[in-house]
């Protein structure tokens, strides 16, 4: 068994338990690994429950899921009418494919390491022969239909194999549902899992079944720490059955970049994918590009792929699309004389500003105004002040330091919303960088001229095979399916639910929201319980962290602030 936390945290372990999958379930189950045989889904008028038997008289705790359950999320909108249909017919199917594999357990544990091994060269060379190629021509395939059904001819075998490997690498062991997540995945659905039920570890089922035509299967994350561990953990089931493993995260090398291309099964960070997508569209020789199916013999350098936080990167991050500037010289005069004029400007009477859009305007007032304050024109076009003005009035009341972006060595930096991280080398475009500079009274650098674009949305359309998986999707459940194609499917939990889920608690100003935390923290705090709390900006985080230590409550913080990154790293 792997070293735990101490029982006293508590609140970690429950964490760490689901993190990487279920290695709940080797903490429960160590000597009985073998005894969910099989999963019996049972559907009847009052629901259908996933019964997990053993071999001998030990029951696993049963887990009751309706079908209604499993689609009620839905409503009753005709399209997603269609879309409960489908799912109810795929819970059946696949749970029939549950309870096959499950009937294989025995049978692929008795294999020792070398012939659980080898299995990955007999999946190879079915899947040669139902496409009527050699071993060394799978990757040049190139059609679609006949690889689906191949790879499904094999799929109870192959998610054996790995559920056994997992196990002797890792002593994780994919629980039933899990291998129905993992069906859900291979179709190219988006698989609904609650948070703790081990999508990085389900990930791996489908991710394995279809690198085994050589084309590359690529796991998306949201982040480079999320990349590297889950490379670095579930990588060593790939290893284990002879595939490769690469993995793309910032700051790489060229050449290091194009071997992880390479590799049988990818983890990437969506922002890197997306950059060196552009970089590729942007390079002079074929020497530079890093996507480079001409080296790997793969028609394309997009087949496969899983998105992980599919709700964040798919939808939310998919507001702003990718882009690569180039830095030209900038009336550096303008923008500060621009960051003097809003502030004698008002807001409501000169100009407007839409937050949601993301978006300002000068009134007639305003141009009014403008116009007797610079004695001339504001739209001149020798001039264009009204371009200039604009932007500083983004820069006043729509970016916010220590919200957006900080300032630390007279430099201007920008923080990731998701991760709290600074974003090393990204800048703010269309002079909106420029305008924050100015406001910030450091020194302005110079303007940035995009080359290249793209979004997210018509990156992952790339992929013909297109999976996402994620804790919440109800709510965004139909654009999934508008913008990507992808069925939302909840897949149940492996054993109820011992967490407790209390409504939201709105309050009318920020001060009182803040003061019921305090006293909650303040309760958590006197029974020994550790702590975190999560914020959405670093000004808010110092603001609480201050509130706490003047409370006697020991608070430490992490966030983009620069000293930040060692104590982080501990």
């Amino acid at each position: 068994m792997k070293k735990m936390c101490p029982l006293g945290h508590a609140m970690f372990i429950t964490a760490l338990v689901g993190l990487l999958g279920i290695k709940a379930d080797a903490f429960r189950h160590h000597a009985l690994r073998h005894t969910s045989v099989p999963a019996t889904f049972v559907l009847s008028p009052g629901g259908a429950d996933f019964r997990h038997a053993t071999n001998r008289h030990v029951r696993r705790p049963l887990t009751q899921m309706s079908i209604g359950g499993l689609l009620k999320p839905f409503g009753a909108a005709d399209p997603l009418e269609d879309l409960m249909e489908r799912n109810k017919a795929a819970a059946i199917e696949y749970q029939g494919r549950v309870d096959r594999i499950n009937r294989l357990e025995d049978e692929v544990e008795n294999l020792s390491d070398e012939q659980l091994r080898a299995k990955t060269e007999e999946f190879r060379d079915r899947l040669a022969s139902a496409l009527g190629v050699s071993v060394s021509e799978l990757r040049t395939v190139d059609d679609l239909a006949k690889e689906k059904a191949a790879l499904d001819g094999i799929l109870e075998e192959a998610f054996a194999v790995v559920r056994e490997a997992a196990w002797r690498v890792l002593e994780l062991r994919h629980f039933d549902v899990q291998l129905l997540g993992g069906m859900a995945l291979h179709d190219g659905r988006l698989a609904e899992m609650a948070t703790g039920e081990g999508k990085t570890l389900v990930a791996t089922l489908p991710a394995y079944l279809n690198a085994l035509l050589g084309k590359g299967a690529f796991v998306v994350s949201q982040n480079e720490y999320l990349t590297k561990r889950d490379a670095d953990t579930m990588g060593q089931i790939y290893k284990f059955l002879g595939l490769s493993v690469g993995v793309v995260v910032p700051g790489q090398e060229r050449e290091e970049k194009k071997r992880a291309y390479a590799a049988d099964v990818i983890y990437a960070t969506h922002q890197e994918l997306g950059f060196d997508y552009l970089r590729d569209n942007l390079a002079y020789s074929d020497g530079a590009i890093v996507l480079d199916p001409a080296a790997t013999g793969r028609p394309s350098p997009f087949y496969y792929c899983i998105v992980d936080e599919a709700d964040s990167i798919l939808i939310d991050d998919a507001r702003n699309p990718l882009k690569i500037s180039q830095t030209v010289g900038a009336p550096l005069a303008k923008y500060a004389r621009a960051a003097e004029l809003v502030q004698v400007l008002q807001k409501g009477r000169d100009y407007e500003v839409d937050e949601k859009r993301q978006t300002a305007f000068l009134t007639d007032d305003g141009l009014e105004n403008l116009a007797d304050i610079l004695g001339m024109e504001p739209y001149d076009p020798s001039e264009n002040w009204v371009y200039f003005v604009v932007n500083a009035i983004k820069a006043k009341e729509l970016f916010q330091k220590d919200q957006q972006y900080i300032v630390e060595d007279g430099r201007v930096s920008i923080v990731d919303s998701f991760t709290g991280r600074i974003l090393e080398g990204r800048r703010y475009t269309d002079g909106i960088q420029q305008s924050i500079e100015a406001k910030e009274g450091v020194a302005v650098s110079g303007e940035t001229q995009e080359i290249a674009s793209v979004t997210y949305q018509s990156l992952f359309r790339l992929f013909p095979r297109l999976a996402g998986m994620t804790g919440t999707a109800f709510t965004d459940a139909k654009e999934f399916l508008d913008f990507y194609g992808l069925e939302v499917m909840p897949i149940p939990t492996a054993l109820p639910v011992a967490r407790r889920d209390y409504p939201d608690a709105v309050f009318k100003t920020v001060e009182a929201k803040l003061n019921a935390m305090l006293k909650e923290v303040d309760r958590a705090h006197r029974t020994g319980r550790p702590i975190l709390i999560g914020t959405t900006s670093v000004d808010l985080s110092e603001k609480i962290q201050a509130a706490l230590v003047e409370s006697g409550i020991d608070a430490q913080v992490l966030n983009a602030r620069p000293d930040s990154v060692e104590r982080e790293a501990q």
